[in-house]
């Protein structure tokens, strides 16, 4: 997934998505008001309504919109027909780049799903679920041991485990580039971006982690098919990961 483009070349609409996310993300949703948004990118509060209802729309727009992406993307790259090893790091690096690029988004989800109406919040888990099934299908393939009916459940935690392992970079790897000069904070938040890796860095990191993850639970459902696959399936039944958690 190619980087986000800087605020002066995104058109109005993508403008307003990605101040909404930075402030949202920075100081909730309830704490943001719409004329915040609006000065954030150079109108005022009730020009927003020209481009979204409200608050709400712009958190179920940025929401199910990163949840469709992801799903989109992943699809793309495990159909790249090179198969399931290079599917497998394909759909890796996507997620890794995803992490990269839009921790603000990370950190919305974490703090604001349960704000979303019902309807809008069923519709990022069933996006969601789509995009943990085609993780799953292709861990399956890449890794042999895991292929097998017993393993599948711990195919599935793997993959929740490498999720939660690349979705932390919004705490490892300090305030996103540019976020403290958009929010007059800039020496606070190059001192953050310094405290971690650089971009790169992490990325290859992460990359090598999520492979090592993968691996070591191939090796776990070789070594003791039956007491691993039974116990994380008692674990998976107490309740649903989600992608973003």
């Amino acid at each position: 997934m190619p980087n986000v483009p800087t605020a002066s070349a995104l058109p109005r609409r993508d403008q307003i998505r990605r101040e909404a996310a930075r402030l949202f993300a920075a100081r909730g949703f309830l704490g943001v008001g719409v004329d915040e948004i609006g000065k954030a990118v150079g109108i005022s509060g009730p020009g927003l309504y020209r481009h979204f209802a409200g608050k709400d729309a712009m958190l179920a727009d940025l929401l199910i919109g990163i949840s469709e992406r992801l799903l989109e993307e992943g699809r793309r790259r495990a159909g790249g027909g090179d198969g399931p090893a290079a599917a497998l790091d394909a759909l890796i690096g996507g997620h890794v780049e995803f992490a990269l690029d839009d921790r603000d988004l990370i950190t919305l989800h974490d703090r604001e799903l349960l704000n979303l109406k019902e309807e809008d919040r069923r519709t990022v888990r069933r996006l969601q679920r789509g995009y943990v099934e085609l993780w799953v299908d292709v861990v399956r393939q890449a890794y042999p041991p895991l292929a097998d009916p017993a393993a599948e459940p711990v195919a599935r935690a793997a993959v929740h485990a490498v999720f939660g392992l690349i979705n932390s970079t919004p705490h490892s790897l300090g305030s996103n580039p540019g976020q403290g000069e958009r929010s007059g904070q800039g020496e606070r938040s190059t001192q953050g971006e310094r405290s971690g890796l650089q971009r790169d860095g992490m990325a290859a990191l992460l990359h090598t982690l999520a492979h090592g993850a993968f691996a070591a639970a191939a090796d776990a459902a070789v070594a003791s098919p039956g007491s691993v696959g039974s116990s994380i399936a008692g674990s998976a039944a107490a309740g649903s990961a989600t992608v973003t958690d």
